[in-house]
């Protein structure tokens, strides 16, 4: 696995957050999953394109997420995904959003790979798990 977490920055906008005025915790899956994206980006893997010609899809199995802190109207965000784990038919992810050196969120997250017709598990082909 990477000794580096990939990072995506992203920005708190009014539509993220709540009554409160903080970001409204099940926004920070949207933000996960959106870095989890241009993670898999940044290793040239097009989700659309590995449906299309591989008939797989991720899908997450687990999430467990921990909240430290709250993130607040246009505060920048770094979200990092870090692999930690990769097995035949999933990848264990860690993930963290951060403003500046406060962690905010944590998420321990398990993305299961999918025969996209029936939904089934289905083992990552080799080129996929050299890439991850």
């Amino acid at each position: 696995m990477n000794s580096k977490p990939f990072s995506w920055p992203v920005r708190v906008y009014y539509e993220d957050t709540d009554a409160g005025g903080v970001v409204y915790y099940a926004n920070y899956l949207k933000f996960f999953e959106r870095a989890r994206t241009e993670w898999l980006r940044s290793l040239g893997l097009n989700q659309d394109r590995l449906a299309q010609e591989e008939g797989l899809i991720f899908v997450v199995r687990r999430a467990l997420l921990d909240f430290a802190r709250p993130a607040r109207l246009d505060d920048m965000l770094e979200v990092t995904v870090e692999p930690i784990k990769l097995a035949r038919v999933y990848v264990d992810l860690v993930q963290e959003a951060r403003c500046g050196a406060q962690m905010l969120a944590r998420a321990e997250i398990r993305v299961a790979c999918l025969n996209q017709r029936n939904f089934k598990p289905a083992a990552m082909p080799q080129f996929l798990k050299d890439r991850l």
